[in-house]
């Protein structure tokens, strides 16, 4: 465990202190336990901190985050620290990504491949039909379904995938120590206790499902994932409001089409017709945008002498050049381009011989 983990949780709990700030915080004073040890004085000095928000970080919180400690301890609640290697690594290229996620099972939550799965909570006969059967197509893919544990089609994903074997990730719009919706507690423990899944929140012990709550939740969604599929949506709603969020985060995000007159496919529809999702029809139109098709297949590489870089392709040659080695991940984040393309990039770029692909979706150029 982190050393450090009492004063991270201590910070998170500090009343107006979000993600942002306290990492702001921690950047400029080295480490959360110095910002504790810093007066407010100096805190105040910190740009976008000032005297209001020094005042509230105080060690009486220590206390807090002591108890917490030790609460999650007895509940078999595993804390984990954003320096954390078991923290999930894409959510880390977010501005917002929260100082600590609490988690319970044994899932893994830096697969290979994650995504996301949303709808409206009050999906009709056809759209439970497309869910499962989304899902089923998904068995032999080796992704991971992350979706909310809402009613609905949440709820339709998580149970599929325990049904099918497919490993899910249940994120929580409330502390972990609380199951919402209630109808969903045998849910709840299937998941904990299936060793490929997992449920996550970033609210503390406590904390109950308050309606803000949700839309924090729906970025953790959208940026844990390499894309995100709306199957049923109205036109407003948390299926929207997580698209958005993968599409600021530059993934790549698939919705499917329904008739005009359909309320529920409306959301879905404005996204296609918007330019802000791909027409999805079945997996296989997932796999074949996110090139998933094409890095299965082993590819024979032949070095090149001279290196023949096009213009799109020299940011992500600087990049690598610069920084040595970088994750698919970080490279969608650095380039703010959606997984699909950098994929497209990569490919091209291993066939020239220009890169090679390590372990873990890592990359880095050819000596």
């Amino acid at each position: 465990m982190n050393e450090d983990l009492q004063y991270q949780i201590g910070l998170s709990l500090t009343p107006n202190i979000g993600p942002v700030v306290g990492k702001t915080l921690i950047a400029y004073c080295g480490s959360a336990k110095a910002v504790f040890e810093s007066t407010p004085a100096n805190l105040a000095k910190i740009p976008s901190i000032g005297p209001s928000t020094a005042s509230m970080i105080n060690k009486n919180l220590l206390l807090d985050a002591e108890n917490e400690i030790n609460n999650c301890t007895k509940k078999g609640i595993d804390i984990l620290s954003y320096l954390d290697d078991e923290y999930p690594q894409r959510l880390k290229h977010i501005n917002s990504n929260p100082l600590i996620i609490y988690k319970v099972g044994k899932g893994n939550l830096n697969p290979h491949r994650s995504v996301s799965m949303v709808g409206t909570r009050t999906p009709t006969v056809n759209g439970k039909i497309i869910a499962e059967k989304v899902v089923e197509d998904f068995k032999d893919l080796g992704a991971t379904l992350v979706s909310g544990f809402a009613y609905g089609v949440d709820t339709i994903c998580h149970k599929q995938c325990l049904d099918r074997g497919i490993p899910t990730i249940a994120v929580l719009g409330n502390g972990l120590d609380k199951i919402y919706p209630s109808e969903n507690r045998e849910l709840f423990y299937k998941i904990q206790a299936d060793l490929n899944s997992a449920i996550i929140s970033e609210f503390p012990l406590g904390t109950g499902p308050d309606k803000p709550n949700f839309p924090m939740r729906n970025r953790i969604i959208a940026a844990i994932t390499d894309a995100t599929i709306v199957v049923e949506s109205k036109i407003k709603g948390g299926s929207m409001i997580t698209a958005e969020f993968a599409n600021e985060f530059s993934k790549d995000v698939f919705a499917i089409p329904g008739r005009p007159s359909d309320i529920y496919s409306a959301g879905c529809n404005a996204l296609i017709k918007r330019h802000k999702a791909h027409l999805f029809e079945s997996v296989k139109d997932l796999v074949y945008i996110m090139r998933w098709d094409v890095l299965n297949k082993q590819k024979v590489v032949q070095t090149m002498l001279f290196l023949d870089i096009s213009e799109d392709e020299k940011p992500l040659y600087d990049l690598l050049k610069q920084e040595k080695e970088l994750s698919i991940d970080q490279l969608c984040y650095r380039l703010a381009k959606p997984a699909s393309e950098v994929a497209t990039l990569l490919l091209t770029m291993e066939f020239k011989g220009i890169l090679r692909s390590l372990p873990g979706k890592i990359y880095c150029l050819n000596a």
